[in-house]
Formats: structure tokens, C-alpha cells, sequence
């Protein structure tokens, strides 16, 4: 996730600020593992307070989530020099837990925009510091 004061997927939604999530779903991801992901994702806290220092998370400061699929996460290259997805939830199982991950944002109150699963898209981001963070 990065922080952003803007995001777009196209197609797709946009954000003005909060968090761009690229999503990776795994063979044996579950739904707990999407609502537990989204509850530490919404209160993490990576926004500056008054003194600048990480004090408030998505949910103090009213910011939006962009929710990107993206299986490319989960590539594997450790041998040779193309990656395998052989680790990666297949489209059929993915897509569940992706709208399950998003509803949980959604659920703790965060305004959710999203790309469009499966689909290629071109995502902008204006990263917010810079803060990119991997969670897992």
C-alpha cells in the first residue's frame, strides 16, 4: 500500500487521498485473512499528526482506499528469469476474496474506490511522502 493525496485506476475509480492498495491474493488466502488485512490496514497509523509523526490512521483522518488487484505480487523468481504465478489464488477464487477485502474497508467505514479485477489497467499515483508499506 502507499500513501497517496491522489490515485486513479482506469478504468476503475479515484481517489483524492488516503491509501492505493495493490492486492495480491494467494493460493489459501481466506476470507478472515481479507477482513483481518483490512481492519490492520484502516488502523494503521501512517498519517502525520500536528508534530508530523505516524499518529493517525484512514479512519482518523476521513481518507479513502483505491483497491487495486494485482497477481503480479505474488510472483515467484527464484529460479530463472521469468516469474511464476504458480503461487497466486486463480481468477475464480481471487475475485471473492478481493470484493471481500474491499467490503471490510468499506464495512469499518472507509471510502472505497476500485480497479476492475482482472482487467489490465493503467493505475496513477501521486505517493504521499514517500510511504510504501507491504503487509502481508
Amino acid at each position: 500500500m502507499q500513501r497517496v493525496s491522489r490515485a486513479r485506476s482506469t478504468p476503475g475509480g479515484a481517489i483524492d487521498g488516503g491509501l492505493c492498495i495493490l492486492l495480491g491474493v494467494a493460493a489459501g488466502d481466506s476470507e478472515a485473512d481479507a477482513e483481518r488485512l483490512a481492519g490492520k490496514i484502516a488502523r494503521l497509523r501512517i498519517f502525520g499528526g500536528d508534530d508530523g509523526r505516524f499518529d493517525r490512521s484512514l479512519l482518523d483522518t476521513g481518507g479513502a482506499a483505491l483497491v487495486v488487484s494485482q497477481f503480479t505480487l505474488i510472483a515467484d523468481t527464484a529460479k530463472g528469469n521469468r516469474p511464476s504465478f504458480s503461487g497466486a489464488a486463480r481468477p475464480e477464487e481471487a475475485e471473492p476474496l478481493y470484493e471481500r477485502f474491499a467490503d471490510a474497508l468499506r464495512a469499518l467505514g472507509v471510502p472505497v474506490e476500485t480497479g476492475v479485477f482482472g482487467a489490465r489497467m493503467a493505475v496513477e499515483l501521486e505517493n504521499d511522502g514517500p510511504v510504501t508499506i507491504v503487509l502481508e
